[in-house]
């Protein structure tokens, strides 16, 4: 307490140089505790601003004698002492700052090796002095604001360190952090392994931070050290930067290196693959080459037994020609008949038709029985006209079944020629089909060693194939257009009786119907009309 009022006592003078306002000394009366931390902010403030500044001047990196160095220090412990709870011990009362400094390795995992050299160092028995050391050794790595930044942040943790109303529990704290940062541009050698932490007094010195006459006109000089400390800022953030690139840099190219030996192995597994290939292709070839001397004595011999077999085709294919333009002829002369008697067929079915539809006019009049004489006798005059077409229909067609059955006759007697003629040319087709079959096995055997060399035999064998089946195909359209013209010749058999008997029950209907409706005159006519 005794140095927080001199420290407020030197900051007042330096107010009233200053001019600073009087509504903040009143504010700051009526909080002691805010008035120590606006003091120790201040001469934060002072302490790294005249660091900064002698350390430029200075030109070269920093040692542990040197003046504003030692006083930054001091003024730090004093910042980091306010306001710590005091733990009890068995002994006596514990007041130190290596508590919360200790927990920043928890919180900040770079800062693990300060702590652990901070341990491992001979010499230091005090926790006080384990924390100057850490102190000392944040600034050599530059990174004492982001380890006192993280610190900052878990109030809730620093709660179980420091009172409610102490400076690192306050927004003084985060300022101070914040000026900690202008402290990179410093280049700090420091020897802490041999130099003694533990006795150390820590006295403000109040002298370095008073302002003389001479130092009131060097602005230009404040100016020149500003733009150097930001030319240094903006060197330290690109090496940063630079840093993390070659970092990512550098896991490419190990990366790359890995893809590299792999596309390496796999071009020399690629390498022995093609060797081996290329030692199956030449024997390959060489076996190909016996294959083929083999096939081309092989076609030799089959190429005189094929033109043997071709001369002796070639005289049955004569024969087989003029049997056909026989055969095609009479099949031109069937085809026309089969048209006039599918003509015929088509006139009787109309007439079927006819016949039908005056069958259900006369079923109607039959069941209504409620049209009058007049009509019926319309109807009857009708029916007898219609009676009349129908017999000489019939008669008609009597005489062309006539004429149909000598067609026949004489049909059966053509077919029973071309019947013969077809076993004959089956028995020819056999032995060629023998002989063609006996080829083809030949054939296919030696298709699969020599495909290239024997496609001129393929066409000449594929061109008697399509000869052989075009003759097939005549031979059964001849057998089918005879069974379609027995069949249509059965089918007018049946129709013709069927309508015999219509015809013989239509009689019968009308005779019975006259004889019951119809007067005694009447069906006289009908009868007379009907014979």
């Amino acid at each position: 307490m005794h140095e927080a009022l001199l420290l407020s006592k030197a900051l007042c003078i330096m107010k009233e140089k200053q001019s600073v306002s009087s509504v903040g000394s009143q504010q700051a009366v009526k909080d002691p505790t805010a008035v120590e931390r606006a003091n120790l902010l201040n001469m934060a403030k002072l302490s790294i601003k005249g660091l900064i500044e002698s350390a430029l001047s200075f030109g070269r990196t920093l040692d542990s004698d040197y003046p504003p160095l030692q006083q930054f220090f001091v003024v730090m412990e004093h910042c980091l002492k306010h306001g710590l709870k005091v733990r009890k011990s068995f002994l006596s009362y514990n007041k130190t700052i290596w508590g919360p400094l200790e927990l920043v390795e928890k919180l900040y995992p770079e800062a693990e090796e300060i702590a652990a050299s901070v341990r491992d160092l001979p010499g230091l028995k005090t926790p006080l002095g384990r924390a100057r050391a850490w102190l000392r050794l944040a600034l050599m790595q530059k990174k004492m604001a982001d380890y006192l930044r993280c610190l900052i942040i878990q109030r809730d943790l620093l709660s179980e360190f420091y009172e409610y109303h102490a400076l690192m529990m306050e927004e003084e704290g985060a300022v101070i952090v914040g000026l900690l940062v202008g402290l990179n541009v410093i280049d700090a050698n420091l020897c802490v392994k041999g130099e003694d932490l533990d006795s150390q007094v820590g006295v403000i010195d109040f002298s370095m931070y008073l302002k003389n006459e001479d130092d009131i006109g060097s602005k230009e000089r404040n100016v020149q050290i500003a733009a150097i400390l930001d030319q240094k800022n903006y060197v330290e953030e690109l090496n940063r930067q630079l840093n993390s690139t070659v970092s990512s840099l550098h896991t490419r190219v190990d990366s790359l290196e890995k893809s590299n030996t792999k596309l390496i192995e796999e071009l020399a597994i690629a390498k022995n693959n093609i060797i081996k290939l290329q030692e199956e292709n030449h024997q390959l070839r060489s076996e190909n080459t016996l294959i083929l001397m083999k096939t081309q004595h092989h076609l030799e011999v089959t190429k005189v037994d094929v033109e043997a077999e071709l001369q002796t085709y070639r005289y049955s294919r004569q024969g087989l020609d003029e049997m056909y333009n026989e055969a095609r002829r009479q099949l031109r002369e069937e085809s026309q008949l089969r048209q006039d008697i599918e003509n015929e067929l088509m006139v009787q079915v109309s007439m079927k038709h006819e016949i039908e539809l005056a069958m259900k006019l006369l079923e109607k009049d039959i069941h209504e029985k409620q049209d009058t004489l007049i009509g019926l006798r319309q109807q009857l005059d009708e029916v007898k006209a219609i009676n009349i077409e129908m017999y000489q229909k019939l008669q008609v067609s009597e005489d062309a079944m006539k004429e149909k059955n000598e067609i026949i006759g004489r049909l059966e007697d053509k077919t029973n020629q071309i019947t013969a003629t077809m076993k004959q040319l089956e028995q020819r087709l056999q032995q060629a089909e023998k002989s063609q079959v006996e080829a083809e096995n030949e054939d296919k055997k030696f298709e699969q060693e020599c495909m290239s060399k024997s496609e001129n035999l393929q066409k000449e064998i594929s061109q008697k194939e399509k000869q052989l089946v075009q003759l097939e195909t005549d031979l059964k359209i001849e057998k089918e257009w005879r069974q379609t013209l027995e069949d249509d010749l059965q089918k007018e058999k049946e129709t013709l009786s069927h309508l015999r008997v219509e015809t013989q029950q239509i009689i019968s209907l009308k005779k019975d119907w006259y004889q019951s409706c119809v007067p005694s005159s009447v069906g006289v006519d009908l009868s007379n009309g009907l014979s």
